[in-house]
């Protein structure tokens, strides 16, 4: 890129401009063309000034050759005062820190700055305009770096630095104030080196991803000068809005600052009374009207640095006292812009290498229009692409942004921020206030209640939600009953006939109803009746007892018990699950709960601190999964399969197949190849009439200790809790022949859910959605539908062996 290099604090100095020489050598190190024009003397705190009436000339500044360290850095006042009387008859003003010439030079290829008697302004004008034109456009104008930070409004407007950016931007020319932020006076060369490099690869990335929508006019930049600075993050932040604090900003200075101006003064002061009185000098003079008096600018930077320290964090000079580098969009009119970006991080490119003090020529490869190619922006005339993204989860938020970084161009959509009160008081996010153009087009990946559906159905070509807002047919457990018992009635042929074990529904309010809540659940009173029986013929002798719970949980043939399995229908991660063959059982477990919850509910009275809703959990000696009072209510009962595949090269722990499915619009399925084995904590024990202990049968691995998941002893593979299917010891052909039953399994369930439960199961043209559908696979190699599961778990289901995380792969199928 041509880059044109202007500030307000002069050539470079010790004293007053020491960063200017090492960013145009960082710049020119990384290939970009790179044309310079100052003041010629300092003009901080002018802001976009310009001299009306003042004719302004120019001088020419050559800096030092590029085996010296960089003009500024250096402070070494014997060798410019020998310099400088060397130099007395050359024609022109030298030192260690460059030479300043009336008369450009005429050998080619030197190079040479221009500085004019003006203001950043005049620079920006006079360089754009009037010189350098044999370089070609200007394609970017770098206004810096300034000796010291320009963070909050009170700096921001008075900014020579970033009124220099603004008269660029007015020039409709792509603009960046960058200050540098130091804490001492004590310039570190190495750190100036470091922020210089900092500075050219946020201006880099900045160029990068300029937006095309003409939303962002100029970015003002500040980097913290830190030992640590390219270790600190690069926030979007907004300007703090902060004031002077009562007071002024000059110092009173009585009198005069030269001792003859002041006679002088005085004695014209005593010339005037002397008119006034008619000619007759009567004494001393008499007082004046004011008290006569020089002013000098002396900011009270105290005030500034408290405004920080009052204001809450997220803002730009928050962002520097924390060691940031800050970025605030900003439009040539003194508004903040693109405010969706506030809060997020600027991705920087990788960090390259250069050396200060040597300035490399540019190559063919790093030409302007090289450059110019390789920035991926936004093609002209069609609409801005926004994207929404806050999932709600730390482990699966950087996934998605990853993966929209790999997935999709730079600059071809802008992030959006949640407002800051998000997610109170109210979860859900109005998209219309966020959106800076109605006619944008808009990504929502957000938590279900945090989407604005309402937006979705209303701009369906232009909005994208990562949810249906209806699909209960599918994850409630009792819904996903009917849907399945309704299909197969009318399709007999359907997987779901011979791969899902028909559940029964039911609702209790209180414990004392559940009789009469089973009057319509024939198949489940009528296995009830018979376990009963069967257990009363079994009874007084304990070894039959026991025979026949263990052929109970055979499933097979004639006399002998059912097992079944109780779960909440609107309850997730294995609360309240518990096995039961008796209805003497399943009282005892209603009963349980209904104590628990009224004990709550008096506890809840007494302490209001500890919420009106608490999880109903178990007592002291039951670590069985516990239940939310709220889920009190629908119920599923479903015939426990048995026995189900074991291995003992995983010590018989029962397992079952997380799969993960992707909906795209109204309907794609997807199924993806690469699914998850979810062990049980303890080796796998039929069902029997001591339920009390559940981590045999249970295998949703958020019920399990991080000790569960250790590896087993004495054996040659690691027992975690999660493994890849296609990692586990199978019998020849069992793997594909599972993987070919889930997926028929999947295509007829979502085929079921979309044909017959049209009220209940409404996937959208503009959405999609990611679930976690539970198999089991029994000892004779059938694939088992247990449940599905919207927003699934990823963290949860996540954890591999001895810890690990297991790695999915991107393959669909």
């Amino acid at each position: 890129m041509h880059i044109l290099v202007v500030n307000d604090d002069g050539p470079p100095s010790p004293h007053s401009s020491p960063y200017v020489h090492s960013l145009v050598r960082e710049l020119q190190a990384h290939g970009h063309t790179v044309s310079v024009c100052l003041p010629h003397t300092q003009r901080s705190w002018i802001g976009k000034a310009h001299m009306i009436g003042q004719t302004v000339k120019p001088l020419y500044y050559r800096p030092p050759p590029a085996s010296a360290p960089a003009a500024g850095l250096v402070h070494d006042d014997h060798h410019q005062q020998q310099d400088s009387t060397d130099n007395n008859n050359k024609g022109g003003n030298t030192s260690a820190h460059g030479t300043t010439h009336t008369r450009p030079s005429t050998r080619p290829g030197t190079e040479e700055w221009i500085l004019v008697d003006g203001t950043p302004a005049s620079c920006v004008q006079i360089g754009l305009y009037h010189f350098f034109r044999d370089r070609g456009p200007v394609d970017l104008v770098v206004s810096g770096p300034n000796y010291g930070r320009n963070t909050t409004a009170v700096f921001a407007l008075s900014s020579g630095t970033l009124g220099g950016a603004l008269e660029a931007a007015v020039c409709q020319q792509r603009a960046v104030a960058l200050s540098y932020a130091f804490f001492s006076r004590n310039h570190d060369t190495g750190i100036i080196q470091k922020a210089s490099r900092q500075g050219v690869r946020v201006i880099e990335a900045l160029v990068r991803d300029w937006p095309e929508d003409g939303s962002v006019d100029l970015y003002s930049v500040n980097v913290p000068l830190l030992e640590g600075l390219e270790e600190g993050k690069v926030l979007f932040t907004p300007m703090l809005q902060n004031y002077w604090g009562p007071g002024s900003c000059f110092t009173e200075v009585d009198g005069s600052v030269d001792g003859e101006e002041e006679e002088e003064e005085r004695i014209r002061d005593v010339e005037g009374q002397v008119e006034e009185e008619g000619g007759v000098a009567k004494g001393e003079p008499k007082p004046a009207c004011h008290t006569h008096k020089h002013f000098k600018w002396s900011p009270r930077f105290t005030d500034v640095y408290k405004s920080v320290d009052e204001a809450p964090p997220g803002n730009d000079g928050w962002a520097v006292k924390e060691g940031h580098t800050s970025v605030t969009p900003l439009k040539a009119n003194f508004f903040q812009t693109a405010t969706q970006l506030q809060g997020t991080e600027l991705q920087l490119g990788p960090l390259k290498s250069s050396t200060f003090g040597v300035v490399p020529k540019p190559s063919p490869a790093t030409d302007e229009t090289s450059q110019t190619q390789d920035l991926p922006l936004h093609q002209k005339g069609q609409p801005p692409v926004y994207a929404l993204i806050d999932y709600g989860d730390d482990y699966v938020q950087p996934l998605i942004t990853s993966a929209m970084e790999s997935l999709l161009p730079r600059g071809s959509y802008t992030l959006l921020q949640p407002p800051p009160t998000w997610p109170s008081p109210s979860p859900e996010i109005s998209l219309g206030s966020l959106l800076p153009d109605p006619a944008a087009k808009i990504l929502q990946i957000m938590p279900y209640e945090s989407i604005d559906f309402d937006y979705a159905a209303t701009h369906p070509a232009t909005s994208l939600v990562n949810s249906y807002v209806i699909r209960k047919a599918l994850i409630r457990k009792h819904f996903l009953s009917a849907t399945v018992d309704g299909w197969v009635a009318k399709h007999p042929a359907s997987a779901l006939k011979t791969h899902v074990k028909r559940s029964e529904a039911f609702e209790v309010d209180y414990a004392e109803f559940l009789d009469d809540a089973l009057v319509e659940a024939f198949d489940l009173r009528e296995s009830l009746e018979r376990n009963e029986q069967l257990a009363e013929e079994a009874e007084g002798d304990e070894d039959d007892a026991e025979k026949v719970a263990e052929q109970g949980a055979e499933g097979k043939g004639e006399g002998v018990l059912q097992w079944w399995i109780l779960k909440p229908s609107m309850s997730d991660r294995g609360q309240g699950i518990r096995l039961f063959s008796t209805m003497e059982q399943l009282q005892e477990i209603f009963d349980e709960w209904e104590v628990e919850s009224e004990e709550e509910e008096e506890e809840d009275n007494e302490d209001n601190e500890e919420g009106a809703a608490a999880a109903a959990s178990s007592s002291d000696d039951d670590d069985r999964p516990g239940i939310m009072t709220s889920h009190l209510r629908h119920f599923v009962a479903q015939p426990y399969i048995h026995p189900p595949l074991l291995l003992p090269e995983f010590h018989n722990r029962k397992f079952h197949l997380r799969v993960y499915v992707l909906c795209l619009g109204s309907l794609r399925v997807y199924v993806y190849d690469d699914m998850l084995a979810l062990f049980a904590a303890e080796p796998y024990t039929p069902p029997s009439y001591d339920t009390a202990r559940l981590d045999a049968h249970l295998t949703n691995t958020c019920l399990q200790a991080p000790s569960d998941s250790t590896t087993a002893k004495g054996s040659d593979l690691e027992h975690g809790a999660v493994h890849l299917f296609s990692s586990l010891p199978l019998a020849p052909g069992l793997m594909e022949s599972v993987k070919a039953q889930i997926r028929e399994v999947t295509g007829d369930l979502f085929e079921a859910a979309a044909r017959g439960m049209t009220v209940h199961f409404q996937p959208l043209p503009n959405a999609f959605e990611a679930y976690g559908l539970d198999f089991l696979v029994d000892g004779a190699g059938t694939a088992w539908l247990l449940e599905v599961n919207a927003f699934p778990d990823f963290r949860q289901s996540g954890r591999g062996p001895a810890g690990g995380v297991v790695d999915l792969g991107r393959r669909w199928g």
